[in-house]
């Protein structure tokens, strides 16, 4: 069984993480705040996001926790090496949708500006982007975090728990996260919706080699 206390801190820190992107939150701190706070508002979330997850890797390290199993060579390799292009595939995603303005810094220089779609990448600059790796998924960043997680070698009972609650906090992230793009982008986005699956591709997926503005 998984330990307790990292099935809390998790359900904690995700929880924290969704509210800090919603949009009731960051209304409340422009009211509080002024306007000139959402230029730093998405680089403080990435940080205190990165802060307040360090402690992760030291609790999967140090808490007791049973293997489930470990795959042999060479299949733990060829499961290495699909952890290395999801990974790639992820900088892909971050280049293709501006990663001045994912981390926050395009904010910091006045470039980019707005609340919409603070945890969603497929935004900035008010542009939807349709094409490239987002003709295939429509949240290809969260695809490829989860090849990555998954196709992790070894599992212990602790490291199954977290994964699987990644997995979920992606899914319902998703949902929140294309409300918002929904009331951006209208009929746009719902044309887009029907197009192009969630976050699993299909066989045959039909790029669209376009920008909506």
């Amino acid at each position: 069984m998984p330990q307790p206390s990292l099935i809390t801190y998790l359900i904690l820190y995700l929880a924290l993480h969704s509210l800090l992107a919603s949009l009731p939150v960051k209304a409340w701190a422009q009211r509080m705040f002024g306007d000139s706070v959402m230029r730093w508002y998405r680089l403080t979330y990435n940080v205190l996001a990165v802060v307040l997850l360090a402690p992760l890797p030291l609790l999967l390290a140090f808490l007791p926790s049973t293997t489930l199993y470990i795959v042999p060579e060479p299949w733990r390799w060829v499961m290495l090496g699909g952890q290395g292009v999801a990974l790639m595939l992820m900088l892909v995603t971050l280049r293709q949708t501006d990663m001045g303005y994912f981390l926050g810094l395009a904010q910091l220089r006045g470039t980019s500006g707005g609340t919409e779609g603070l945890a969603d990448p497929s935004v900035g600059d008010d542009a939807l982007i349709v094409n490239g790796l987002y003709a295939y998924v429509r949240h290809p960043l969260y695809t490829f975090s989860l090849l990555f997680i998954w196709l992790s070698p070894a599992m212990t009972a602790n490291l199954l728990a977290v994964f699987v609650l990644f997995t979920i906090y992606f899914y319902i992230g998703s949902i929140h996260e294309e409300h918002r793009l929904v009331r951006v982008f209208g009929e746009t986005y719902r044309a887009y919706q029907r197009r192009v699956p969630r976050l699993f591709p299909r066989l045959l997926p039909r790029p669209r080699h376009e920008t909506v503005r």
